[in-house]
């Protein structure tokens, strides 16, 4: 049985990852950042430290961009797949593994439930199916996890090369965090377990040198191509991310934004588990508070390994990512597997209770399949007025609804589109008559799936390739075909990174090089200020302007044709 749910696992992650990859074109700033590092690796033939974006270094270590120039150069291209490939097979990896940690201590049935579980919230989708770091770093620190608790469970014996190795191409990943965290959690799981404080202390001071080899070595030869200008980089993504203490704002948030994007970022499950909460019977608290804390660390202390190691992994992650100022809801990836296991023991035991929300749950989720169709014929037939739309951000929303009207309907996507239709149906002809609630979330399940890949194959390319600046890139390369694109923009860390991706890392910074002659890329506002400066020395001729707000400056931008006087 094992091994079946372990095959029909990977058919499942490939099935809902690989196809749907390199459909949307890049349309934020994070993607092509990332993917154009690995563009001048190959070009420049530097993987160590490489300049890109007009004369930048990459603001984190190199792992990332290396998978990404190792699958480009078998497909001979960076594109927008072979960039997002690393993110999605470190996604399955992650998934797999997952599945044979808990198959071998859990049981095959709930280790497989956990693993949809995982592949199937919003966050965790969302992330695999992106060219960010953040997806490969969660995978890496999750894999350390479950080597050093396999370590931890044959009494320390011997040493955790293979964890050290995940944990050094964590590192060489994202930073320090990557080793940080494993260490912290096996630590205090051995210090709840009775071990001394120095004996673990010392042990996962050892493990945490080992694997820094790795990125040491990495981190040595980056220093000798960028000196000090790299030494203020690293501490400043680092330790001033950390501390607070970075130059600009970076994702400020408060503590409970962190708990908020657990729940948004688990979606669907959050609903679930809210609407169990109405079908369970509670009993009457009793005790002081001291008896109940006595009765909390009773149950901590008696709480099987593998639960206390899980329950620690996400508390521990958890908090760690509330102390800094810089907040995202993708830091805190690694604790979602975890939950996933916590998620699928509570299903279990709504299954075995007969709760009803799980027919409201998969219920619900059916109507949501049927909505998402009915809203698309509308859209399709012209029945939906431009008219909906008001406020600033009228016109954009316009353009993403004709985007969806226009869009040819091929044999695939009709299958896409129909998908959550057939499930839906299947789910109120057949399970909704039965008292079979496991058949019930698992058709839930499969509608989360078919969802994602209607949204992943169909809907989301439409609406966030009219988003995208590759169709200005296309037009400014048509007016500068080689040679370099001059830029400006007010904001020191930004960049026209979707530009530049599309323009082979063409595009370099004005004031960096001040040319005599050339073409300038600028958003409308940024050039308010920045014509007063340099009209006496310089003439502006306007060449071309975007229809649109650019997705990486939100303003219009404008091409220019410049020369010195």
């Amino acid at each position: 049985m094992k091994n079946r749910l372990f095959v029909f696992l990977v058919l499942i992650c490939v099935v809902i990852l690989l196809p749907f990859l390199g459909l949307t074109d890049f349309h934020t700033k994070g993607e092509p950042r990332e993917a154009v590092v690995a563009y001048s690796m190959l070009e420049t033939g530097n993987w160590i430290l490489p300049v890109n974006n007009g004369g930048d270094i990459a603001y984190k270590p190199p792992f990332f961009h290396w998978c990404i120039a190792a699958v480009s150069s078998v497909a001979g291209e960076v594109t927008e797949y072979t960039s997002r490939m690393p993110s999605a097979l470190s996604l399955i990896a992650m998934v797999l593994a997952g599945f044979l940690f808990y198959a071998k201590r859990k049981g095959a049935s709930l280790a497989f439930l956990m693993s949809v579980i995982t592949l199937s919230n919003f966050e965790v989708h969302r992330a695999g199916m992106n060219c960010r770091v953040d997806m490969m770093l969660t995978a890496f620190i999750v894999l350390a996890l479950y080597q050093l608790y396999k370590w931890c469970e044959k009494g320390q014996r011997g040493f955790p090369w293979v964890a050290t190795l995940f944990m050094g191409c964590a590192a060489l990943t994202k930073g320090p965090v990557g080793i940080i965290l494993p260490c912290l959690v096996t630590g205090v799981y051995l210090l709840v377990r009775g071990m001394k404080f120095y004996k673990a202390f010392f042990s996962m001071l050892l493990v945490a040198v080992v694997s820094c080899i790795l990125p040491a070595a990495w981190y040595l030869a980056a220093y000798q191509q960028g000196g000090d200008n790299f030494i203020a980089l690293v501490m400043e993504e680092n330790f001033g991310r950390f501390m607070g203490k970075m130059t600009y704002e970076s994702h400020e948030n408060p503590a409970y934004y962190n708990v908020l994007t657990v729940l948004a970022g688990y979606a669907p499950y959050t609903l679930l588990v809210l609407l169990s909460l109405f079908s369970l019977k509670y009993r009457k608290v009793s005790g002081r508070p001291r008896e109940w804390w006595n009765r909390f660390t009773t149950y901590i202390r008696e709480m099987d390994d593998t639960r206390l190691f899980s329950l620690l992994s996400i508390v521990l992650i958890f908090v760690f990512y509330c102390i800094p100022k810089s907040k995202r809801s993708v830091y805190l990836l690694p604790i979602y597997p975890f939950i996933a296991y916590f998620v699928a023991e509570y299903v279990v035991y709504l299954v075995r209770i007969s709760s009803k929300a799980i027919k409201i749950y998969s219920g619900f989720l059916s109507v949501a399949g049927i909505l998402l169709l009915l809203t698309f014929i509308a859209v399709k037939c012209g029945w939906v007025p431009d008219s909906i739309f008001q406020g600033r951000h009228a016109a954009q929303n316009i353009l993403y609804m004709d985007a969806l009207k226009d869009m040819p309907v091929t044999f695939i996507s009709f299958l896409l589109i129909l998908l959550p239709l057939c499930i839906a149906i299947f789910y109120f002809t057949r399970i909704n008559r039965t008292r079979h609630y496991d058949s019930a979330i698992y058709c839930a399940i499969a509608m989360t799936f078919a969802l994602f890949m209607s949204l992943d194959g169909v809907y989301q390319p439409a609406v966030l390739n009219v988003k995208s600046d590759k169709g200005l890139a296309e037009e400014v390369r048509k007016i500068v075909p080689e040679g370099k694109i001059y830029s400006y923009v007010s904001v020191d860390m930004l960049r026209f990174y979707v530009v530049n991706f599309y323009n082979n890392d063409r595009v370099a910074l004005f004031e960096r090089d001040m040319p005599q002659e050339g073409y300038l890329l600028v958003g409308a506002n940024d050039f308010n200020g920045f014509k007063p400066r340099y009209e006496n020395e310089y003439t502006f001729n306007e060449v071309y302007r975007s229809k649109k707000r650019g997705c990486d400056i939100r303003d219009i931008i404008y091409l220019y044709h410049f020369v010195k006087k």
